[in-house]
């Protein structure tokens, strides 16, 4: 089965007859996609607008409280926060004859004429008298379910991704297709498949299953009895309502977690093997009970900050730093409502007349409510029916609701044809309030904290452990080195010792021999060696030459050795220092070794410091998650608004008086008559950046409004937010700027003035500087936009605007790359309608900047935009016999042969498909490959 938010179109029929299936045609929507505009996190966000459609999608709007609805209540009343209104949108489609009215009504012409153009329908009274009827959308019996699904059931799945609770409805005659409708599964012909199936498959493909879940329910309400179609034992579940918000749940319903399409599909066979069904005149298996699909989808929201305060205002410090997760939690409610009947032409009887009888109760019921609805009235019956209670969020609740009524062309049941189309026409009356459902995730602020806790005590041990093993080791250096200079200050004492005792001995010894000399050689007996100097001078003064000189030579001798001693004194002395100066080392080493042993108990003492602080803080962390639920409900009374004000309120006065507009909960019009345009634009060069910021994002959020596009640029909020992209440091406000110009890029006459002003380098420039991923989605969506204009495309690509687009691809981000594969998509359709308006054009500009392998490398992504835009370039690019060889050498043919085959748009499929029999160089390539094609 095919996944994504693409499907192939087919011919697919209401009637299981062999002969009249494919009635349906394929019915192709030509689609544009807009960049997303910086609305409020609580405003609805629609990515998608379908040309033939866009009356379908509802413009968001602000109101004080909401009218009377089915889920109005005095404790709602009173806890009612600001919304978003949205009417209850309605759509009618058109069932084809099928085999008896084909033979029966032979003659007769349809009850009914479309005119979907116009989005109107006329119900003949006779053959020269009709009324005529409008709707949001009117469906031909042509229509494809892919159409379908779009037009009526995709911006609600959109509402419910972003947090919103949302309704698909379907009602009609029995036999008229509401089941074929919603709840075809398609397992043979894939185009067939109904709004069940398609919902769950985009939701699955927008969704992380790491962070986020997807939870089934599926019911039946069959004879005023709530019943589990997964879990048929369990035949009798009962209603439970929030006394304080109204909220309806079903507590005992069994509730399945989704992981994948496949087990979805399991599960939707499972019900229907299960539902209630029975044959009768108008239909063989006509539906006996209500089919209720419930979808909770629970979504983290990543990159809000928000942080938890006391009721006083005064936030702790540790306070401060706890920052929980936000959940978005949304319902997706899709309902196939049993067909509505008269007994006279079903024909049923016995047990079957029972369940007619309490299936029109059920709905008569349903009516009554929209009815009082409609006309605001001041009670609305909804306890006549638990299908009424089920239903009361979805009609004047804070739901989005599209309903789509199934009708028959056979004038024989013109009477339930009218009814249908008064019931719908009444639904379009009932308007809703849209909310967003929040709330703080406090569990995975516990498991945070608690994973933060394990690490910071495992850390202190680490820390411990490392200073203790550092000042062992330093004691044992010290003791080493100590230990090594005693040694060697003891063997170089004990070698100097010896020495001078060694020539000392020498010497004397000299001395005696000489003496003994003397004494043989004069006789004149001993020769005192150690005679004074001025005795050895009186008693040479007599002697001969000869003895006097030997005397010279003894006393030179004395003189030597006195010299030598000195030096041996000195020596002594200088070791002596030394040894004085290691044993100060070793006391330096001692007081160290003092100063570690006080670090030590320093750190002693701030782990006992730290363990009261993770005791404190498990004290807070067990404080916190008792007042959770008592915050909660602070928040829902409007204590965020509160709190935004006093944070508000510290701020410059200029930023304060901007805040204080938006805080009132006025609109973008009131704004323009409050402020004024010119304000606005002149605080974009304020000195304060909070202010900037403000005025930024007010001046974005004008530009999503294709009305007020034209005033901006004529008063120079182009310019100002070109000067700002290029002279601005902050990351938030250049994504902010860079979104507003995309939103301005949107009209042609506007891409003109950007690329004039030089926007393209600029552009290129943030791209290159960012880091953000939301940063480089609204340039890449900038840019994108500008690509779809065949008068820029040289400049686009001279300036740097192809390698901006390509270089962003780093990000890796699906949206980033969903963008970069739209411009280039927009690119290579320009230059495709260049060359088939007879335009000289030589090899692709996209080839030549190099993005051909990462086009071909993507083909087959698994995210479908980034698929889809990425297959209509190959397409695109393939059109010119210029860009043949590089794309065979490329290895893009393969990829062309995979999409004539296996595309899930017709479109496409039939793009590449024509494109390869048309081209000879493709042709003379697969035959030289030996691949039969065409």
């Amino acid at each position: 089965m095919t996944t994504g938010n693409s499907h192939r179109n087919g011919g697919v029929s209401f009637i299981s007859s062999s002969s009249l299936k494919g009635i349906y045609n394929n019915n192709s929507t030509n689609t544009k996609v807009t960049t997303t505009s910086l609305t409020s996190d609580r405003q609805l966000k629609s990515t998608t607008s379908f040309s033939s459609s866009s009356s379908f999608k509802p413009k968001p709007s602000f109101r004080r409280s909401s009218t009377g609805s089915i889920a109005a209540g005095s404790s709602t009343a009173k806890d009612d926060t600001r919304g978003v209104r949205g009417r209850v949108r309605v759509a009618v489609r058109l069932r084809p004859r099928n085999a008896e009215e084909a033979v029966a009504d032979a003659d007769l012409p349809d009850c009914v004429e479309l005119q979907p153009e116009l989005k109107r329908l006329k119900l003949r009274r006779n053959n020269w008298d009709s009324d005529t009827y409008e709707f949001d959308e009117v469906f031909t019996e042509f229509a494809s379910q892919k159409r379908v699904y779009e037009v009526v059931a995709k911006p609600v799945v959109e509402s419910v991704l972003d947090g919103y609770n949302g309704t698909v409805m379907a009602y009609g005659q029995t036999g008229t297709g509401k089941t074929y409708t919603l709840g075809q599964l398609g397992e043979e012909d894939t185009s067939a498949r109904g709004i069940m199936v398609r919902a769950l498959e985009d939701i699955l493909a927008d969704i992380s299953l790491e962070t986020d879940s997807v939870s089934v329910s599926y019911l039946q309400l069959y004879m005023e009895t709530i019943q589990d179609l997964l879990h048929p034992a369990n035949d009798n579940i009962s209603i439970v309502e929030d006394p304080k918000t109204g909220d309806v749940s079903l507590p005992g319903a069994t509730l399945v977690e989704i992981k994948d399409q496949k087990s979805f599909l399991e599960l939707l066979r499972f019900g229907e093997a299960h539902r209630f069904a029975a044959n009768t005149k108008l239909n063989t298996e006509s539906s006996r009970s209500h089919a209720i699909l419930m979808v909770h989808v629970k979504r983290s929201v990543k990159g809000k900050d928000s942080a938890l305060s006391s009721e006083n205002g005064n936030a702790s410090h540790v306070a401060k730093m706890l920052k929980p997760p936000i959940v978005r939690r949304g319902k997706f409610i899709v309902v196939d409502l049993a067909g509505s009947e008269r007994i006279d032409k079903s024909g049923s009887e016995g047990h079957t007349l029972e369940e007619a009888k309490s299936i029109n109760l059920s709905l008569s019921a349903l009516g009554k409510c929209i009815n009082a609805l409609a006309e605001n009235s001041a009670h609305v019956p909804v306890r006549d029916s638990k299908l009424t209670r089920l239903l009361r969020d979805s009609f004047g609740g804070t739901a989005r609701t599209s309903l789509v009524v199934t009708i028959g062309p056979s004038p024989r049941h013109r009477g339930e044809t009218a009814s249908t189309i008064m019931f719908g026409q009444r639904a379009m009356k009932v308007e809703n309030m849209l909310k967003i459902k929040e709330e703080f995730d406090y569990k995975s602020l516990s498991r945070r904290l608690d994973i933060q806790l394990d690490k910071l005590i495992a850390e202190n041990e680490r820390q411990q452990k490392a200073f203790q093993d550092e000042i062992e080791r330093i004691a044992s250096e010290a003791q080493k080195r100590i230990a090594e200079i005693e040694s060697n200050y003891a063997f170089a004492l004990e070698q100097e010792r010896l020495k001078f005792q060694k020539e000392y001995l020498e010497s004397t010894q000299k001395l005696q021999e000489q003496s003994v000399k003397d004494q043989g050689k004069y006789g004149n007996g001993k020769v005192d060696v150690m005679l004074k100097d001025d005795s050895i001078d009186e008693m040479s003064s007599g002697q001969s030459p000869i003895l006097l000189a030997e005397v010279n030579e003894v006393k030179k001798l004395l003189q030597n050795e006195t010299v030598l001693r000195k030096a041996a004194e000195e020596e002594i002395s200088s070791l002596k220092n030394q040894v004085m100066q290691w044993k100060m080392l070793e006391a330096a080493k001692n007081s160290d070794i003092l100063k570690l042993h006080k670090t030590l108990e320093d750190e002693s003492h701030k782990k006992a410091n730290l363990e009261e602080e993770i005791a404190v803080l498990q004290s807070q962390l067990l404080q916190l998650s008792f007042e959770a639920d008592e915050t909660r409900r602070n928040l829902g009374k409007g204590e965020t608004e509160k709190l935004s004000g006093d944070l508000d309120s510290l701020i410059h006065q200029a930023n304060h008086q901007l805040s204080r507009d938006f805080g009132d909960g006025t609109s973008m019009e009131k704004l323009f008559e409050q402020v004024g345009l010119q304000k606005i634009l002149s605080l974009l060069e304020a000195d304060d950046a909070d202010v900037r910021i403000h005025a930024v994002k007010v001046v974005a959020n004008l530009a999503a409004e294709e009305s007020n596009q034209e005033r901006i640029v004529e008063a120079g909020g182009l310019t100002s937010l070109l000067m700002l992209l290029s002279s601005s440091d902050d990351e938030t406000i250049q994504r902010v700027a860079a979104g507003a110009i995309a939103n301005l890029a949107m009209n042609e006459t506007n891409q003109e003035l950007i690329v004039s002003q030089g926007g393209i380098n600029l552009l290129s420039t943030t791209a290159a500087n960012a880091s953000d991923p939301q940063t480089l989605r609204m340039v890449a969506g900038a840019i994108a936009n500008l690509c779809g204009n065949d008068k820029l495309q040289v400049k686009l690509r001279g300036e740097g605007g192809i390698k901006a687009l390509l270089g962003m691809v780093r990000c890796r981000h699906p949206d980033v790359l969903a963008q970069v594969a739209r411009g280039i998509a927009n690119f290579a359709k320009c230059e495709s309608r260049a060359f088939t308006q007879g335009t000289k054009m030589g090899r692709s500009l996209l080839i030549e900047d190099g993005a051909l392998p990462w086009i071909v490398q993507n083909a087959s992504n698994e995210t479908s935009p980034i698929r889809r835009h990425i297959e209509l370039a190959l397409c695109h690019l393939a059109q010119h016999d210029v860009n043949a060889e590089d794309m065979i050498s490329a290895r893009a043919l393969w990829e062309l042969v995979r999409i004539s085959q296996d595309c899930s748009r017709d479109d496409i499929r039939n793009l590449a498909y024509k494109t390869l029999t048309s081209s000879p160089i493709f042709q003379a390539e697969l035959k030289r490959l030996r691949i039969d094609y065409g």
